[in-house]
């Protein structure tokens, strides 16, 4: 094997050839090309602030930013030939300059170090990164939003502890969700600004002897602030940490609602049936439509904890050019892909609204008929004991609650008269909760003309 040490960012102190094995195992280019591009801009910005600092001449800096044109446009292309000994996407970018433009090439890395120069291609990728999982976000939101607008009259059961509950809006459960998810923007946009922060000039972990224009740099590449501190710029990863934490909290939120829609498909639900585009059959058994699309974004929570965990370990240990860049990458394939895939069960499944309502029960009304007593004068914690009182009455003569007669309910109360007739009405009941938040139809429609006007802030 030919000594390839020289042509190696870091040759020259070593002597001989890396083991074949060795060297496989540095590398990290297999991944690591897909931020060719924020390579390329940052490569192009410093060689900017090295001409400003008359450690390359002008001519030197239109060559280096020519060549920079011509790489960006073999990747863009697919023609980027990578060759053995590009051990990263910053080998490959400045072994093919040198082999455009000669010996100008070497000027590149003054007074740069891969430690500065990877965390600023990692922080404009994930910067990218981030606009991309927010738009699709807003996308998933917007899709639920306009569903539940247009499904507001749907009535069905609202669950706790699997178990039914209260009669609510279908919308009502949708709009649930939705709002979680604009918490999961809100965060991302958070994790944003902390990300957008240059790094470029600190070198390795003491800084830059060079009259290197950081101020310049932040304006080429465009980002909200300066490093502080050198060795934290470089040695820190924690911005991938939150980026991993936020797509675990956003994976949550994600795999409940599909846990949800799992059961509402389920033959014994039969609330919903999901499109066939998204849904698979069995090899076995014909009569199957399973709801892979929707066990995948489950399982795919359970993969970004994994990274997530995984990562804050690797970080205790040591910061390595390979492990938070796969971590990244990995995250962010998964979240898009859930979020699109999710993005489509919402906007193409069918509900079957006569069932969702048909499984409303009058055991569901006994919060309301608790009510009825408290609109009548009784403490609840009192309403609630004789309301129970009524429900055993009614198992114990193995009726509906509703089918209670008038004299059943007197002898648990006399405040219960034949008004009590009333609280037999799964709509009057979803209708008196229309406090700012509840399932009734005004509160409902106020809740999706806050995320309307919210998502319209958001695309300006």
């Amino acid at each position: 094997m030919a000594n390839t040490e020289g042509s190696k960012l870091w040759g020259g102190r070593f002597v001989g050839d890396t083991d074949p094995i060795m060297e496989k195992f540095n590398a990290s280019i297999a991944y690591d090309q897909r931020m060719w591009d924020a390579d390329i801009r940052g490569s192009k910005a410093y060689v900017k602030a090295l001409e400003k600092a008359k450690l390359v001449s002008t001519e030197e800096m239109e060559q280096i930013l020519n060549g920079m044109d011509q790489i960006h446009g073999e990747w863009s292309k697919g023609a980027f030939v990578i060759k053995a000994g590009d051990e990263d996407i910053h080998t490959a970018n400045e072994r093919r300059l040198k082999e455009l433009i000669g010996a100008p090439a070497g000027k590149l890395h003054t007074g740069r170090s891969r430690n500065d120069q990877v965390v600023t291609d990692m922080r404009l990728w994930l910067r990218d990164a981030i606009t991309t999982l927010t738009n699709d976000t807003l996308q998933l939101i917007s899709t639920m939003v306009e569903r539940a607008a247009a499904e507001i009259e749907v009535l069905f059961p609202g669950y706790t502890h699997m178990q039914r509950a209260q009669p609510i809006r279908w919308s009502h459960w949708i709009l649930s969700h939705a709002v979680a998810l604009r918490r999961d923007v809100e965060r991302l946009l958070e994790i944003k600004k902390r990300v957008n922060v240059l790094p470029l000039g600190s070198g390795a972990i003491a800084g830059t002897p060079f009259d290197i224009d950081r101020e310049l740099l932040q304006k080429e590449l465009a980002f909200d602030g300066i490093s502080l501190n050198s060795m934290d710029a470089t040695g820190q990863r924690d911005f991938v940490v939150e980026f991993l934490f936020w797509a675990s909290l956003c994976l949550t939120h994600l795999s409940k609602m599909a846990e949800d829609l799992m059961l509402y498909s389920t033959k014994e639900f039969s609330f919903i049936a999901l499109s066939d585009a998204y849904s698979t059959g069995s090899s076995l058994m014909p009569q199957k439509k399973n709801a892979d699309s929707l066990e995948l974004i489950r399982s795919k929570a359970g993969r970004v904890f994994g990274l997530f965990y995984l990562f804050l370990i690797s970080c205790c240990l040591v910061i390595t050019r390979q492990e938070d860049k796969e971590a990244m990458f990995d995250c962010y394939d998964t979240v898009q892909a859930v979020l699109q895939v999710t993005t489509g069960v919402m906007s193409t499944l069918k509900i079957n609204q006569s069932v969702m309502e048909a499984a409303l029960s009058p055991d569901m009304l006994a919060t309301d008929l608790a009510y009825f007593l408290v609109r009548k004068g009784v403490p609840f914690r009192e309403a609630h004991g004789i309301s129970g009182k009524a429900v055993f009455t009614a198992e114990s003569k193995n009726i509906a609650l509703n089918q209670l007669t008038a004299e059943d309910l007197s002898a648990v109360s006399p405040l219960f008269g034949s008004d009590v007739s009333s609280v037999w009405d799964y709509r009057s009941s979803v209708e008196q909760y229309s406090a700012p938040g509840g399932t009734a139809k005004t509160s409902i429609t106020a809740q999706v003309e806050h995320l309307r006007t919210w998502l319209k802030k958001q695309a300006q």
